[in-house]
């Protein structure tokens, strides 16, 4: 499958902000935004005026990149909420948010997104009692993840038990000692990512 292999904090300096690709990394004063927040690029210093269309463009990158998702992958998840009943944005981010990887990177089990990705490509994690590596699968209500009991001594859920675990959003019910999280309901639109913009995606595919 085609994935993004190059550098990731070109990603954020292109946005123009914190996408926390690198996990523990965009935390210390080794992240290049922080270092130099200048769009990549050899004229990257001179930032040029953005009119409406860049801004919905930018936008929609951001969403895009900030989740981990290929072109064609977003632009199918935002045909599926544009079919469904309700805020087409809100629930272009809820069909993101639902997604296996990223249920384990708000679990804590992972320092980012990317690693989460990683985590569940190799197997580590069982959906409802059985193993699941597709990164893309998409959780509903009462659905239940966890790491496979093989699997727990390793050092990533260690480091995790011990340092992140317990500080997932109100939908998601952890159980840090067994490892696992039960999606307990649908996320709200105050417990997704507030520094996302999706009104603007929904207006860039609109043009």
């Amino acid at each position: 499958m085609a994935r993004y292999t190059e550098s990731v904090c070109r990603l954020c300096r292109r946005e123009g902000a914190k996408l926390f690709l690198k996990g523990t990394r965009c935390y210390s004063k080794k992240c290049a935004f922080e270092r130099r927040a200048s769009p990549p690029g050899q004229h990257g210093v001179r930032r040029r005026k953005v009119g409406e269309y860049g801004l919905q463009l930018r936008e929609k990158q951001k969403v895009r990149r900030t989740y981990g998702v290929l072109e064609r992958q977003f632009r199918n998840y935002f045909n599926e909420a544009e079919r469904r009943p309700g805020v087409t944005g809100e629930s272009l981010l809820r069909s993101l948010e639902l997604r296996l990887d990223n249920v384990v990177y708000r679990m804590g089990l992972a320092a980012s997104r990317p690693q989460a990705r990683q985590l569940v490509g190799h197997g580590h994690f069982a959906l409802n009692g059985r193993p699941s590596n597709i990164p893309s699968h998409r959780l509903k209500r009462g659905d239940r993840i966890e790491v496979r009991e093989s699997h727990r001594k390793l050092e990533p859920f260690k480091n995790a038990a011990q340092n992140r675990l317990g500080q997932a959003p109100e939908w998601l019910s952890v159980d840090p000692a067994r490892l696992s999280a039960i999606v307990v309901e649908l996320p709200r639109r105050d417990q997704m990512p507030l520094d996302l913009n999706e009104q603007l995606v929904v207006e860039y595919y609109s043009r």
